[in-house]
């Protein structure tokens, strides 16, 4: 039967929670892949100021998840609520509402195809997840496509189960596809899977794989025709740019057993031993929830670029794994419980509370420029590696900004080096050619705590004064300094 409506309510109050209780920055797509480019589409219609980045000038993304924000930001517009601060947390908390009604399908899910003790289990692993406690109410399409993979697998006829819906899950897998066309890959086995055993393979095919896959492709294309102005066929261009042309590299690769070593351990933290337990325990009917994991982790391994959210929709499969075994282990299981919350809690807090929160704490310091009469007169200039700190959809104001630029080489030039990178190689040169006459200077500098030392003379050259010190990072590593300097211009009037 349906989840209990207490459990739902419980899940609700505690992802909202959760969501406050995560006020850092993970990767920059949780803003430049969605609500940047809401902010832009919403804004077309009054000033048209907001940002869009290279892969939409090449139509490597489509707009249908950023549709979603920017449907929330004309909701409050109309409102009259479009408050900077409501643009900011209300897609958030839409997400910790869907990562809640994710987290009780799994319940469900479990429930019905073990019992109730099983699901208990698997539903308190989940929660305890630090992973996905630092991801789920993030507005990245990983999070999303995440939560879908739940939703489908919520509808997923597993053998002896007598749930399944081939059609709802089919739709769920493509609206996934069509958010991030790699959604695609921890499918392909379970796909496979319901394929063989399925008696009637023509109906399958012809009434349910086709009208789903023209419907949902069809729909994508509309919405993008729309807002490009031309037809794009989005996930084509993404295939083409990340596997063919393998471009992802540009930001970084890393050895193929990565995922194994590194990847997977991390995000399932001390999960790890539970999980091992788990695959061996489980009847042979779960086998293909493993197989989806092993094969995901497998075809990821193969790309040179690699990120920890890349694998973020296997977790779900895995905490499966982890509630199994936790619920075999009979005496120890109190204990074991214990010790999965409190080794989680402290990774969760610090990651969602301390670790890179200065990129998000910053724009409060931007967003002051513009209640002031000054702010036709200020100009920002964010001299960080490229896309550090979110833009237009935290500020919420036509103000002048700034920020390198690190576009990929789409000509195939061999020597080509980006923006930010020429900055990098020498800042002093770069920033006094760049601005070689004091009209062009902007009001306002924004950079690591590293580079300070570099480009003192610039500073105190053109009159420029510090005014905030924002925390970021216990760790600083290579252009990421441990806190993020505000420096402003000083004015004949402060003289």
């Amino acid at each position: 039967g349906p989840p209990p409506p207490l459990l739902l309510a419980l899940a609700v109050a505690l992802r909202a929670l959760n969501c406050f209780l995560v006020q850092t920055s993970f990767v920059p797509d949780e803003y430049w892949q969605s609500l940047e480019v809401a902010h832009r589409m919403l804004i077309l219609n009054i000033s048209n100021y907001g940002y869009l980045t290279w892969e939409w000038a090449s139509g490597l993304r489509g707009y249908s998840y950023p549709l979603i924000f920017a449907s929330i930001y004309k909701a409050l517009q109309l409102l009259g609520k479009d408050d900077v601060q409501l643009l900011i947390w209300v897609p958030r908390l839409a997400q910790a509402v869907l990562a809640a009604f994710a987290d009780v399908k799994l319940y469900s899910l479990v429930r019905h195809l073990e019992n109730a003790e099983t699901a208990k289990c698997v539903y308190f692993c989940q929660l305890c997840s630090w992973f996905t406690w630092y991801s789920c109410t993030r507005t990245l399409t990983n999070t999303m496509e995440t939560l879908l993979t739940i939703f489908a697998l919520s509808c997923y006829p597993i053998k002896g189960s007598k749930m399944g819906s081939s059609c709802k899950y089919l739709a769920l897998i493509a609206l996934a596809i069509v958010i991030r066309p790699t959604a695609v890959i921890p499918w392909i086995p379970l796909v496979f899977s319901h394929f063989l055993q399925e008696q009637r393979k023509a109906v399958l095919i012809l009434h349910n794989c086709i009208p789903v896959g023209l419907v949902t492709v069809g729909t994508s294309l509309i919405i993008d025709r729309v807002f490009f102005g031309e037809w794009v066929l989005v996930q084509l261009n993404f295939l083409k740019f990340n596997v063919l042309q393998n471009l992802g590299t540009f930001y970084g690769s890393h050895p193929w057993h990565w995922y194994f070593t590194q990847g997977l351990p991390v995000i399932l933290g001390t999960h790890l031993p539970f999980f091992i337990h788990g695959c061996v325990l489980a009847p042979k009917r779960y086998r293909i929830f493993l197989m989806a994991v092993i094969w995901t982790v497998l075809v990821y391994s193969t790309l040179s670029h690699k990120e920890f959210r890349f694998i973020y929709p296997v977790l779900p499969f895995c905490m499966f794994f982890c509630g199994y075994s936790l619920k075999h282990l009979k005496a120890w299981k109190k204990s074991a419980a214990s010790f999965l919350l409190l080794s989680n809690l402290l990774p969760a807090l610090y990651t969602g509370l301390i670790h890179q929160r200065g990129t998000l704490d910053v724009m409060s310091h931007i967003r002051q420029l513009c209640n002031n009469s000054y702010q036709s007169q200020a100009f920002v200039f964010i001299m960080m590696p490229c896309h550090s700190t979110p833009f237009y959809s935290h500020v919420h104001c036509p103000l002048k900004m700034r920020f390198l630029q690190c576009p990929p080489d789409l000509t195939g030039k061999e020597s080509y080096i980006d923006e930010a990178d020429v900055f990098y190689s020498n800042p002093l040169g770069w920033l006094n050619k760049e601005f070689y006459n004091d009209t062009l200077l902007p009001s306002h500098l924004i950079f690591f705590s590293v580079l300070e030392e570099e480009i003192s003379s610039f500073l105190a050259l053109r009159g420029y004064e510090r005014t905030a010190t924002v925390f970021h990072t216990h760790v600083p590593q290579g252009r990421v300094g441990s806190h993020i300097y505000v420096y402003r211009k000083k004015t004949e009037m402060n003289h």
